[in-house]
């Protein structure tokens, strides 16, 4: 039996503290702030819907990501397993958790690694950006790539996760030059993600610059890693502490427009309180390339990898029904398919000159 670490009980803690308890932002996706235009007569056959894409050598039939969640426990090890899986039988894309503890543990590296079950997914790997800063180079970072034979790394951006908890790593200082030197001496592309927080105008702009191949922006309005660590404090002022934040962050429909802003070429992972398939649509008609989740999978692969297999299908036929719906054949049609709603100012909140009860009206059309 493999010896039980810190970082071990850390992610044992995360995985049930995320299946047992209510860690949602107090925020929105704002999502809900925008509409598909239907089309009545699409002119098309459901038949000729098209999901697919080409990302970083790999084709995918949907545009679909299991966020990276877990690794580092034999519960861990399942639910990978699971999930891996079910992304080889419908060729998505899938992100493993955080590396570190078998970075330092290397007896945990099979709770990772899943290739054999999937050989032909596109498999990101993962490590903190911030261990850059402690003592973390491009040696660790090749070594994760290489442990689950991934095609691509993922470095995560948790600040205010790390803030919050007790003994947390914090010393962000100086990351966007060294996230620029793993761009350029590693042999496969790296993707920088948030955790659950958004990514900011600025951000994307460093991030750019560094010469990152893709940016998860995970947004506010899904789980807050916050509440997480709240659950998990071990004292009154910790867990006081991280419940302050519930409604920190940038939402994932901002998050979105933020990097599109800054760059209409760098593919966007949009995640962070995606609930389904029309999230997903939204998503990349906003200027996304891949919609991610997260907690859906996690819960289906508690039970079992047909019930991954059902998520993974319900999610995708949502998918191809919204882009039936509007009339886009491919993902790349969805662009300008989207209204925003919008508050109109004459009117407080609830009231119309109507008497009915809303506050929300027509605007413009959405195109990235």
């Amino acid at each position: 039996m493999p010896k039980v670490t810190p970082i071990d009980r850390r992610k044992a803690d995360h995985i049930r503290i995320n299946l047992e308890e209510d860690v949602r932002s107090s925020l929105s996706t704002g999502l809900e702030r925008y509409q598909f235009i239907h089309e009545a007569l699409p002119e098309m056959d459901l038949s000729q819907v098209d999901t697919s894409l080409t990302l970083f050598g790999r084709q995918l039939n949907s545009p679909i990501l299991i966020s990276s969640m877990t690794g580092g426990t034999e519960e861990a090890e399942s639910i990978n397993r699971r999930l891996a899986e079910a992304a080889q039988q419908f060729r998505i894309a899938m992100g493993v958790g955080s590396q570190r503890a078998a970075i330092e543990h290397p007896e945990l590296e099979r709770t990772f690694q899943v290739r054999d079950l999937a050989p032909d997914i596109l498999l990101l790997s993962n490590l903190g950006a911030v261990q850059l800063n402690y003592g973390y180079g491009i040696d660790e970072c090749r070594k994760a790539v290489d442990m689950i034979e991934a095609d691509a790394l993922i470095l995560h951006l948790n600040p205010l996760q790390e803030a919050v908890q007790e003994g947390g790593d914090t010393n962000f200082e100086g990351l966007a030059g060294k996230i620029e030197r793993v761009c350029r001496d590693l042999n496969c592309p790296v993707v920088v993600k948030e955790v659950g927080w958004g990514i900011s105008e600025r951000t994307a702009r460093l991030l750019y610059n560094s010469g990152v191949a893709a940016i998860d922006v995970a947004g506010a309005g899904g789980t807050s890693w916050s509440q997480v660590e709240m659950h998990r404090g071990g004292d009154d002022m910790t867990r006081k502490l991280a419940g302050t934040f519930i409604g920190w962050g940038i939402p994932t429909s901002d998050s979105i427009l933020n990097v599109r802003r800054v760059t209409s070429e760098l593919p966007v992972f949009a995640s962070g309180g995606v609930r389904d398939g029309l999230d997903i649509a939204k998503c990349i008609a906003l200027g996304a390339t891949l919609g991610g989740m997260a907690g859906q999978f996690l819960k289906a692969a508690g039970t079992s990898a047909e019930a991954v297999f059902r998520t993974i299908e319900l999610t995708r036929r949502q998918i191809e029904i919204s882009m039936f719906a509007t009339g886009a054949v491919t993902l790349h049609a969805l662009a300008g398919r989207l209204v925003q709603f919008r508050r109109d100012t004459s009117l407080r909140d609830g009231d119309s000159p109507s008497g009915t009860k809303t506050d929300r009206a027509w605007g413009e059309t959405i195109s990235n």
